[in-house]
């Protein structure tokens, strides 16, 4: 599969590069994305929501009223959880969210979403470019000249530019990553990728 190179700034090179039919030309497997999605975004989850129970309330334990012939229900002290300050009944607890997936599963998902990035013509490959200066405005060009200002756009590195990261970290559509850190939340969630050359090699070297 060819596919043109571009200037960062939106022109051709005239160049071409071949996309590995291994990872950019995978037939996309939905069931294996949303595993892959549903355990990043599980990871995400604090998981320390905590109420209080009744055993946990602070309060007199003394009955509060005899136990027939009120025409109530039966109330053993105040912490009970029908009354206003009681415990909860089954309230949620701390828990771990961590979702556990074969390597082989997540490497999967990955070549599925670029699979369908490169088919659906979601994907840019730039020459490898850099700023001389951390600014949001250098940045913004880029994206005005691809003409993707206005879209979720993802761009893969080889490696961290601690100059371009520190320019998109502003613009709230615009997210920075390196090859050996994508996953498949953030690939699926861009409408447009952006690859470097390098990062293409080094993506390439980490599916395969």
């Amino acid at each position: 599969m060819q596919h043109a190179i571009l200037t960062h700034l939106g022109k051709d090179t005239g160049k071409k590069v071949t996309l590995s039919k291994d990872i950019f030309g995978v037939e996309p497997n939905e069931h294996v994305v949303y595993l892959d999605v549903k355990r990043i975004l599980a990871h995400q989850r604090q998981g320390t929501h905590k109420t209080k129970e009744k055993g946990e309330v602070t309060a007199s334990t003394k009955k509060i009223m005899r136990q027939k012939g009120t025409g109530n229900a039966r109330k053993g002290s105040v912490k009970s959880g029908i009354l206003r300050g009681g415990g909860n009944f089954f309230g949620p607890q701390p828990r771990n969210y961590v979702l556990k997936i074969n390597k082989k599963v997540k490497k999967l998902a990955r070549k599925s979403v670029l699979s369908l990035k490169a088919t659906t013509k979601n994907l840019l490959i730039l020459q490898d470019f850099s700023l001389k200066t951390p600014k949001t405005k250098e940045y913004k060009k880029i994206l005005q000249a691809l003409k993707l200002s206005e879209k979720k756009t993802l761009l893969i590195l080889p490696k961290e530019d601690h100059n371009l990261i520190s320019a998109a970290k502003n613009i709230p559509k615009a997210r920075i990553t390196t090859a050996q850190k994508i996953n498949t939340y953030d690939l699926l969630h861009a409408k447009k990728l952006l690859l470097t050359e390098e990062a293409l090699k080094t993506l390439e070297t980490t599916l395969n």
